[in-house]
């Protein structure tokens, strides 16, 4: 059986790291990392996200703060948010839950954001920099896989890493980010997605083969090389009667199938998700230390 990648536990660790550094914030520059959170509408699994997250700042001794919005906000009613945020001392980050409702454009409201409090990395300065291997943010998803692999002992470096899934947030940013000329990178990258023909060919080439396509049990044993580094960045609800809420969450990964053949696998939930959480906090301490020392 595969090596459990516990991404509970490592995501505590380095909310550990973060409580340490805004204690020394405090102490020295008498500085509390703040971050807002915007949310708008009422889908379910954002509403839980964002909640987490807010938790997850204080337990670190960060303030934190929710924006919840209407669905029927207007663009330019979150546009005007946005600026009085990033003119917001109390706020190093802002954070933009996604997805916005459809009749507001994500690209627009992300590019009003102050490139200095884009702690999720989506503004196109910071996806820039991320391209030329000098990022202040790195998107939370990428950087949390980043470190489950590298603090578990499983170095990418010279490593064919396998992605399923081109996202702005996770398969383009992840990409990006293993395939630096740097420590914890060095990686052959191939993306996959819908066009990829022989799709299984390529994912058996992969040493490490991530997930992050959104669909139950798509990687099925039969699509992983034996004693592969198998990430599983997916977020799916399933039917089950056994459960109150009458779902679970399962990931992209035939967990069961799967776990036989790697060598490491993580779950889902337990696996990515708490590191994702974790990374936006060091980004938020990141901001922090930005606003006082600069970049």
């Amino acid at each position: 059986m595969a090596k459990i990648l516990d991404g509970t536990a490592l995501s505590q660790v380095i909310r550990g790291e973060v409580a340490s550094g805004v204690v020394e914030m405090q102490q020295n520059h008498g500085v509390t990392p703040g971050l807002a959170a915007v949310l708008v509408g009422n889908d379910p699994a954002s509403a839980i996200y964002v909640r987490n997250k807010r938790l997850a700042c204080e337990q670190a001794g960060m303030f934190s703060q929710v924006y919840a919005l209407l669905e029927a906000t207007t663009e330019t009613e979150i546009l005007k948010l946005v600026a009085e945020l990033n003119l917001d001392h109390r706020f190093h980050g802002v954070l933009i839950q996604l997805p916005l409702p459809s009749h507001i454009d994500e690209n627009v409201v992300m590019q009003a954001l102050d490139p200095a409090k884009d702690i999720d990395g989506l503004h196109p300065y910071n996806v820039g920099l991320l391209a030329q291997g000098r990022p202040d943010f790195v998107p939370g998803t990428p950087a949390g896989i980043q470190q489950l692999l590298l603090r578990n002992g499983y170095d990418p470096s010279g490593q064919n890493v396998v992605i399923c899934g081109r996202s702005n947030i996770v398969g383009k940013p992840l990409a990006i980010l293993l395939m630096q000329r740097q420590d914890g990178a060095n990686a052959t990258v191939t993306v996959c997605h819908t066009k990829t023909s022989d799709l299984e060919d390529v994912t058996r080439q992969a040493d490490i083969l991530v997930s992050a396509v959104g669909k139950p049990k798509f990687i099925t044993a039969d699509m992983v090389k034996e004693g592969a580094v198998v990430i599983d960045a997916g977020i799916n609800r399933v039917p089950d009667a056994t459960r109150k809420s009458g779902n679970r969450l399962v990931g992209d990964v035939d967990f069961e199938a799967v776990s036989k053949k790697a060598e490491a696998i993580t779950p889902v939930p337990g696996g990515v998700g708490p590191m994702t959480i974790a990374m936006l906090l060091v980004s938020t301490l990141t901001a922090t230390r930005i606003s006082i020392h600069g970049r």
